[in-house]
């Protein structure tokens, strides 16, 4: 029989418990919203670190920066609890908890050179991109077009979807967008020009910073490289990631080696961002065995 629960474990379900004491193979936490999936990711943080897993090695992944937070903060108190510190001591820190983007923007700092990017690019958010993609707009000419050319919130959400979900133009355009399928050619300029400004001011945007992660992730060598800086990667709100993120992962943790994500396929809030539920609902095929539902 399985061996007792500590009494920092002492709160988790049989099932629950289980995920905190998988093991290192890939690991699938499916469940519904209030059911505590985000404590498990927590207990399965502490878990790795009593079983010697370096906290600097541990690489927590959310989609929102909220999201990233609290999982931080909830493994950092179960981590307290299951070390015994006293109320003035403080966890180990989690140095590697982030959204993707932050960590993707993290790692390429680190390697700028190898995958082409200045060493000193700037991020711009999601403002600035609609201001840099409306002065390409107005460049080109498409502002002032006779028929209605998107806005450039628009354009820049119909740039955002093609590269997160890895699909042609045509196909989100036919899917989320059908009313500007006329636009598909000046769309492709339009893009092509966007990209080439944020290169010459050597600006990366938010979905830049996946793409270029990506890209760094498939020369084998980097990938083993930046592979090896983790024992265990771990993904809440799994249900919320995109195609391009699934692929990430996949580079990230070969064969689910040391990956858990948690999730629930009933909710993906953010499916405005190309968010892919099948990325969860297909994850024993990609990553092999995973644990049973709770």
């Amino acid at each position: 029989p399985p061996a007792a629960a500590p009494p920092w474990l002492a709160d988790l379900n049989p099932e629950q418990l289980a995920a905190a004491r998988h093991g290192p193979g890939p690991l699938l936490v499916l469940a519904g919203a209030g059911t505590g999936k985000t404590a498990t990711l927590a207990a399965r943080v502490a878990a790795l670190v009593l079983g010697g897993v370096d906290p600097h090695r541990l690489l927590l992944l959310s989609f929102s920066r909220r999201a990233a937070a609290e999982m931080a903060q909830r493994a950092g108190r179960r981590l307290h609890q299951a070390l015994g510190l006293r109320a003035t001591q403080a966890p180990p820190v989690l140095p590697w908890a982030g959204t993707f983007h932050a960590i993707g923007a993290r790692l390429l700092r680190a390697y700028a050179a190898q995958v082409g990017l200045p060493e000193q690019f700037s991020i711009i958010d999601q403002g600035d991109a609609q201001d840099l993609m409306a002065l390409q707009r107005q460049a080109l000419g498409l502002a002032a077009s006779h028929a209605r050319f998107p806005m450039a919130a628009t354009c820049l959400a119909i740039c955002s979807r093609t590269l997160n979900r890895q699909a042609p133009l045509a196909a989100v355009l036919a899917d989320d967008f059908a009313w500007c399928t006329a636009w598909e050619a000046e769309l492709k300029a339009l893009f092509r020009a966007y990209a080439q400004a944020k290169a010459a001011q050597q600006l990366l945007d938010y979905d830049d910073l996946l793409l270029a992660w990506h890209q760094l992730l498939q020369d084998d060598a980097l990938a083993a490289h930046v592979s090896a800086r983790f024992d265990a990667v771990l993904v809440d709100e799994y249900q919320d990631t995109n195609r391009l993120q699934a692929a990430i992962l996949q580079r990230l943790a070969p064969g689910g080696r040391g990956l858990t994500v948690v999730g629930d396929d009933a909710q993906s809030i953010y499916r405005f961002r190309a968010a892919e539920v099948g990325n969860i609902l297909g994850f024993a095929e990609a990553f092999g065995a995973a644990h049973p539902d709770f």
